[in-house]
């Protein structure tokens, strides 16, 4: 089997695994990056997006919560609530934040970004 060697310097590895202990800002870890699709896997505590701003990204998003809850919330008002094993597909310029993460037990997400 001929595969493409991955790009990232995490290939293989357990999601779960070595989460960090203190969580001063949310951490974000890049898993995979390759061909314009990047996987990041999102470790919150009781984190927000910055008040003073909405994501606008160029990239569509498709974000799934592993583990704990948070809420997203758009621009135009709509909010949505994300629960383990819930998932949610963002797509480029819309805006959005991060408005509630569970404050007592970590939020892991899997955010997966492609171009359009």
């Amino acid at each position: 089997m001929n595969a493409k060697p991955a790009s990232s310097q995490h290939p293989d590895g357990n999601l779960f695994a070595a989460l960090p202990k203190d969580l001063f800002q949310e951490n974000i870890q890049e898993i995979l990056s390759r061909d314009g699709v990047r996987i990041e896997r999102i470790v919150s505590k009781g984190h927000t997006s910055p008040a003073s701003g909405w994501y606008d990204q160029s990239s569509h998003e498709w974000v799934i919560v592993l583990k704990g809850s948070g809420n997203v919330q758009f621009e135009d008002g709509r909010e949505t609530t994300l629960a383990a094993e819930d998932y949610l597909f963002i797509a480029a310029h819309v805006r959005h934040r991060e408005t509630r993460t569970d404050p007592t037990n970590p939020t892991i997400w899997l955010a997966i970004f492609w171009p359009v």
